[in-house]
């Protein structure tokens, strides 16, 4: 495998042979450094069983990494036409290991992409990173072993709000469906000079281990409805933010061992599943 990597043309050559100058529009800032692209792809668990998903790879800077690294079924998902005859180049390197997919992933399923079991790990488009995560995880709801893992790279400011603890100001909705339902580790950061072109922000590559069952019994459509009203005021207090969910809000709230005047990035992951809990018996008895 290392034979075949040295073999494959410089990046920069590929991107100037196939016109791939990156596109604003398609939030695309390539990672041309391979030691970053090995390191996420030794980042990630278990390249040679199951299916490795890519999302937007681009000129194949990771691809080619985690190829490398011995991804045996990879299946590269690529909006931008321009790069899919580069990719076929690459493919042609590794035969019958890299599968290309042309679509937008916000429309794409992947958990019927490919075999079981199936991982995601990406260089994530920067304008459409947390929309594809959304996505995702409302997959997991539905099946916790649709992923056995994600490792993905965000804007630093998106790792920080999905890796954040109560208390910490990233602390947020966002924060609370990841965690209800995966273990959410921050790995390393990339500078910005690390890209082509140099984005404005510091990257962050995040591990996400899908739980077996969600942290805490809810429902997702009542864990996102109390998610959403307490942090939409995340600056009152309990007893205010939530008033529109529940009579008699401070009893309620006192019910559950919380304090009435608490704020929102004060309780855990696991309050806010108690107070879905409540909400899902208040809509079955009709109140």
């Amino acid at each position: 495998m290392a034979d075949t990597a040295s073999q494959l043309p410089p990046l920069r050559d590929v991107i100037a042979r196939f016109g791939l100058g990156a596109r604003k529009s398609l939030g695309q800032h390539f990672l041309l450094d391979l030691n970053l692209t090995g390191r996420i792809a030794r980042a990630a668990p278990d390249l040679v069983h199951g299916t490795v998903i890519e999302i937007g790879p681009g000129p194949g800077g990771l691809t080619r990494a985690l190829l490398a690294e011995g991804a045996a079924q990879l299946i590269a998902v690529e909006k931008d036409r321009r790069c899919l005859e580069a990719l076929t180049e690459l493919a042609g390197h590794y035969p019958g290991r890299l599968e290309l997919v042309e679509g937008d992933a916000l429309a794409l399923p992947l958990p019927q992409l490919g075999q079981p079991p199936r991982q995601i790990v990406s260089n994530l488009p920067y304008n459409i990173s947390t929309a594809l995560l959304i996505n995702w995880l409302e997959t997991l709801a539905g099946d916790p072993a649709a992923f056995s893992s994600m490792t993905l790279m965000f804007q630093k400011e998106v790792a920080e709000r999905l890796t954040a603890e109560p208390g910490n100001r990233h602390y947020g909705r966002l924060t609370i469906i990841t965690q209800w339902l995966c273990e959410v580790r921050p790995l390393f950061d990339i500078p910005p000079r690390a890209f082509t072109p140099p984005p404005k922000v510091t990257s962050s590559v995040v591990s996400f281990r899908p739980r077996p069952s969600p942290l805490a019994t809810a429902s997702l459509k009542n864990l996102e409805r109390v998610t959403a009203a307490a942090f939409g005021q995340r600056r009152k207090m309990l007893r205010q933010s939530l008033k529109s969910l529940f009579e008699n809000c401070s009893e309620t709230i006192e019910s559950l061992g919380l304090l009435p005047t608490a704020r929102a990035e004060e309780l855990s992951v696991e309050d806010f599943c108690s107070l879905a809990r409540l909400l899902d018996n208040t809509s079955a008895n009709g109140a």
